[in-house]
């Protein structure tokens, strides 16, 4: 099963300083069919005018992970981490028992992110964060792990979640697959271009949820960016 859930069709809040479509249930945007997909909570698509952005705030018991689609963001927390995370690169903030962050665009143009919430499997452990670039050439026609709770994913940033955060660029043309584990779920999000999903059109910035799949298969119809999470039921 492969749902695509078009952009146009996904929550929308507007803030003037913030503007802000989700994937699922969030904030003031409910939707009792769209409470998360396993795992995942929270897919949230900001854009964020320059000079603005989230005031210092708190959280616990979560995995927060930014992908940065246009300008940076810059980061600064309770632990005393201070970073600027660029366009096309990840950062990632273990909440743990509890930490405040902030959250800013300090670019002269609007940055652009891809904010992805998902339940810890084990509780209790401390906060933390990191951020790491991701050079371009690596993940052309291949999918490179972002972030992830499996010990074997040696070079992805750490999370404490059974789950995978996965980045992949392809040019036009260009085709990919991955496969997924018995049970797993998948939940996709083209950052830019428009792909073939199994078969299937999605388009830039849309959703696709997906179960019960043993392999996707994408090709690019334009030059594309793709960001996938696996996770547990």
């Amino acid at each position: 099963m492969i749902d695509i859930r078009p952009f146009d069709q996904l929550g929308h809040a507007s803030h003037g300083w913030l503007d802000a479509r989700h994937h699922f249930s969030f904030a003031h945007y409910l939707d009792h069919d769209r409470m998360g997909w396993g795992r995942l909570r929270v897919w949230n698509d900001d854009t964020i005018a320059p000079g603005t952005g989230f005031d210092t705030h708190p959280h616990r018991d979560m995995e927060i992970i930014t992908y940065v689609r246009q300008g940076a963001i810059t980061h600064r927390d309770s632990l005393g981490n201070t970073g600027r995370t660029e366009a096309g690169d990840v950062q990632v903030m273990s909440a743990g028992t509890g930490i405040f962050h902030s959250e800013y665009n300090n670019e002269p143009i609007p940055t652009q992110i891809f904010q992805i919430w998902i339940i810890p499997t084990d509780k209790g452990h401390g906060p933390s964060w990191a951020t790491r670039r991701f050079p371009k050439g690596e993940q052309t026609g291949q999918f490179t792990v972002l972030a992830s709770g499996h010990a074997d994913d040696k070079d992805a940033l750490p999370i404490h979640t059974d789950a995978r955060v996965l980045g992949l660029s392809l040019q036009k043309g260009q085709q990919a697959s991955y496969a997924f584990t018995p049970g797993r779920l998948g939940y996709l999000v083209p950052a830019k271009g428009t792909l073939l999903l199994n078969g299937q059109t999605i388009t830039a910035r849309s959703g696709a949820a997906i179960a019960g799949e043993d392999t996707i298969t994408l090709e690019a119809l334009e030059d594309s960016e793709i960001i996938l999470v696996d996770t547990t039921s």
